[in-house]
């Protein structure tokens, strides 16, 4: 890691929310939004690397309760300077083992951020980590990208999503060990700068099996947050785990 802040210290977070433009535009995150106010049937909320407030902002501003996790003090400055940003609470931390005192009718994870968590037993400690904020009956959603090995021919382990005459940028995948890296390099003023950001992606069912370890049931998979078919084709999914309601039998 850099710093303190991760892989999204000051350097990042500078430029986070302009370098993500496209997906905080109301078209994307409106439907977001939608979907989680549905599924926390007016509970509180907990977000995992709440960033900037992306979602957080607007999700509180429809009066739910939110509470966020996040490694980057850098990030969270920068939800703090918006309005709105000061009022909800944030614990400063690792998402995959951070506590927060209280229960949870949902808790989510979105954007692909459960693979920054860059091994397969920091995922499982996520899920078992939500699994003990969640109430009975609570919800874990995540939304995440569907490895999309299909573009590496034999041979071949980089991917490159952006080419200019300033920026050039791409993923680099070890099939391995499910790892990859996002990969910028950017020339400013005539000065060239790198960084590289490590993830772990993971599949489907590989998710259904940490939810079963951690307790949690499969109740949908979607390709999209108005409930799109998942489907062979699909490039992401959003996965949404429960936690059964124990019955007292006697």
């Amino acid at each position: 890691m850099i710093d303190e802040d991760g892989y999204f210290g000051e350097r990042v977070a500078a430029q986070y929310d302009e370098s993500s433009a496209d997906v905080s535009d109301p078209a994307v995150v409106d439907p977001i939004v939608n979907a989680l106010a549905d599924l926390a049937c007016g509970g509180r909320v907990l977000e995992l690397g709440i960033g900037t407030g992306r979602i957080a902002l607007p999700l509180a501003a429809r009066g739910v309760q939110v509470h966020g996790i996040d490694l980057s003090r850098a990030m969270v400055s920068r939800l703090r300077a918006k309005p709105g940003g000061e009022s909800i609470g944030v614990t400063i931390g690792d998402f995959a083992t951070a506590r927060v005192d209280g229960g949870f009718s949902l808790a989510y994870i979105v954007f692909n951020t459960i693979m920054n968590l860059t091994t397969q037993e920091a995922q499982v400690a996520c899920f078992r980590n939500v699994a003990a904020h969640l109430q009975p009956g609570g919800r874990f959603v995540v939304e995440v990208m569907v490895p999309d090995l299909r573009r590496l021919p034999p041979g071949q382990d980089v991917v490159p999503f952006h080419v200019s005459p300033t920026r050039w940028a791409y993923d680099h995948y070890d099939i391995a060990t499910q790892t990859m890296t996002s990969n910028y390099v950017e020339v400013v003023n005539g000065r060239g700068g790198y960084r590289s950001i490590p993830f772990r992606y993971v599949w489907p069912a590989e998710l259904d099996l940490m939810a079963q370890l951690a307790g949690l049931q499969i109740r949908h998979r979607w390709s999209g947050w108005t409930g799109e078919p998942f489907t062979n084709e699909s490039a992401q999914h959003v996965s949404v785990w429960e936690k059964p309601v124990l019955t007292d039998l006697n």
